[in-house]
């Protein structure tokens, strides 16, 4: 990362997500992706950074901007839905760019169906946050700010070498 240029942080948002606010409620509450967009948005932007969102149902747009990252982004924050149980893809993607990964869940996966528990991304991952809310997104953005600015997170840890 160039010091003079401010980080940049790609938030991905995977299948379904579009539907927040509308679907399953009890389970992902009634924040809308415009909702988890600005909250990331604003977290990104008190830290000294800022962020890219995207959405897409579709694995390969998903891999297609991971790929895009590695050239415009400085880390990525991504929710990939029930890609997650199943994506290889996605999972090489994530570690062919050598960017910090933080992986986020709105809902607590691991008290939920048995095939929720496993996770390909997690192994890449520098981070997993999963049930709370979407305000994962803003732990997720605020833990890959303080890492990419070298500044003490709010927990109070030190940045993470570079993966």
């Amino acid at each position: 990362m160039n010091p003079a240029r401010t980080p940049s942080i790609l938030v991905i948002n995977g299948p379904n997500l579009n539907l927040l606010g509308s679907r399953e409620p009890a389970v992902y509450g009634t924040a809308t992706l415009d909702d988890v967009v600005r909250l990331a948005s604003d977290t990104a932007r008190e830290r000294g950074c800022t962020t890219t969102a995207m959405q897409s149902n579709h694995e390969g747009e998903i891999i297609d901007a991971i790929h895009s990252a590695r050239s415009g982004s400085d880390g990525i924050v991504i929710n990939a839905g029930a890609f997650t149980h199943t994506s290889i893809a996605i999972r090489d993607a994530l570690a062919g760019v050598e960017l910090p990964v933080v992986e986020v869940h709105i809902s607590n996966v691991h008290r939920r169906e048995e095939f929720r528990h496993h996770s390909y991304i997690s192994a890449v991952a520098d981070a997993v946050i999963v049930g709370a809310g979407i305000d994962g997104y803003r732990l997720a953005v605020d833990h890959l700010a303080a890492r990419l600015t070298a500044r003490p997170s709010a927990a109070g840890a030190a940045p993470l070498p570079k993966s």
